[in-house]
């Protein structure tokens, strides 16, 4: 027996305005019951004294500490600038005045 058919993917293809094609109504159907089957089994296999987890994998924040270093000054930052105006960089204009 298979855990969705043909016309429930048509359906949901309607749902989400998909148009698919007969062909491709097919092959979802297919596909998608099989992922269906396979969750169904993993969750037959998942044993209740198992803690969930998102990695078998033990995860660790490898990160420096946070140290405060002096930063650029305004005229260092726009040494190498183009153009600059009131210590900002200077653009071309790409929208016009109402947008």
């Amino acid at each position: 027996m298979t855990a969705i058919s043909r016309d429930e993917v048509a359906h949901l293809a309607r749902l989400s305005r998909l148009a698919l094609s007969e062909a491709e109504l097919d092959q979802f159907a297919g596909q998608l019951d099989s992922i269906l089957s396979h969750v169904q089994t993993i969750s037959e296999v998942a044993a209740a004294d198992v803690p969930a987890t998102a990695s078998p994998d033990p995860v660790t924040n490898v990160t420096r500490a946070d140290e405060v270093r002096p930063g650029l000054s305004p005229d260092q930052a726009l040494s190498g600038a183009p153009a600059s105006e009131e210590q900002r960089f200077l653009v071309p204009q790409i929208l016009g005045e109402g947008e």
